[in-house]
């Protein structure tokens, strides 16, 4: 049979003399099992051979636990492997693990670092050009001083027509003769472009939006014969405008009040986001740093208190 010659042939040629087992006996059957085991092919052909050898040159079969005893030696090498292969994870796992946290560790002290210097800079352009920051914000006074305070609606009243505005959408009113028809109105809405008139006569409205808006779900139609009313839904629902045409009047959004009633009908991250452009207006109109200064400014502290063999005492914070 193929398989008993192959283990005979290594069991012939061991030396004549017979000796005490000792590890380099040991060390040379290792070598011949291995031998064996690449000559067969693979461990399942390997073991396979060396049952039929058992069986045919043993009475190891003979007895009626043998083959638990063999099956205990299968799971017991079964669970060292499984033992090391976890091994092995957890010590991948635990590397993975410090190598995250030593990188958020740098991106953090970068953070900080970049803050500190950039807080430096700022406080010595200070010293050095107070002038031109004078002149800067005598610039933004008269910007601001441009734009109007918003009507009831938070937009504004205007000659020919009038507008009002919520985060999602603006709503504008347009006088028409009193009786105007549908088919008699002209008004054209593009993702940046409106336009709003009569059949036969000038525009009313021709012009750039000042912010894209979804053209699918922007609505005109007539109320009480005299009036246009257009809805213009925003594409960016998280900011306010400040006019509806590009070179109209402008409305200070930093006196903007959106209606607290339907601050409670917005979802809760809608509403987060609203109220902290709401806190974050009114601290520029104090002088007060905004959420996102703040914020900052506790990276820092945290930052220096971490690391108190850095030494700050000639870092200028703004």
């Amino acid at each position: 049979m193929a398989i008993i010659s192959d283990i005979q042939e290594e069991e012939a040629s061991p030396p004549q003399q017979q000796a005490a087992p000792a590890p380099a006996a040991v060390d040379v059957d290792i070598e011949v099992l291995e031998k064996v085991l690449e000559r067969k092919g693979g461990a399942l052909p390997f073991l396979h051979a060396a049952i039929d050898v058992a069986h045919k040159r043993s009475d190891l079969f003979r007895d009626p636990s043998a083959v638990s005893k063999i099956t205990a030696m299968a799971s017991a090498c079964r669970a060292q492997v499984e033992a090391e292969e976890r091994k092995a994870r957890d010590a991948k796992r635990k590397a993975d693990e410090l190598e995250r946290k030593a990188a958020a560790e740098k991106e953090t002290a970068a953070k900080a670092a970049a803050a500190e210097k950039e807080r430096a800079v700022v406080t010595e352009e200070k010293g050095a050009g107070s002038s031109g920051e004078k002149d800067s914000s005598m610039d933004a006074e008269k910007e601001e001083s441009k734009a109007k305070k918003p009507n009831a609606g938070n937009g504004l009243d205007l000659e020919k027509y009038s507008w009002t505005q919520q985060l999602p959408e603006v709503n504008l009113s347009v006088p028409v003769p009193e009786g105007t028809k549908s088919r008699f109105v002209v008004c054209e809405i593009k993702k940046d472009h409106l336009k709003v008139g009569l059949k036969g006569q000038p525009p009313i409205i021709d012009g750039d939006l000042h912010k894209p808006v979804k053209v699918d779900d922007c609505f005109w139609s007539i109320e009480d014969g005299k009036y246009l009313s257009i809805l213009l839904t925003k594409h960016n629902q998280m900011e306010w405008w400040k006019s509806v045409i590009k070179g109209d009047p402008e409305v200070d959004t930093q006196r903007v009040e959106p209606e607290s009633s339907k601050l409670s009908d917005l979802d809760p991250e809608t509403r987060q986001t609203v109220e902290k452009m709401m806190f974050d207006q009114r601290q520029k109109q104090m002088g007060l740093p905004t959420s996102d200064e703040m914020q900052k400014d506790e990276m820092l502290k945290k930052f220096m208190a971490q690391h108190p063999e850095m030494d700050f005492s000639r870092a200028k914070i703004a």
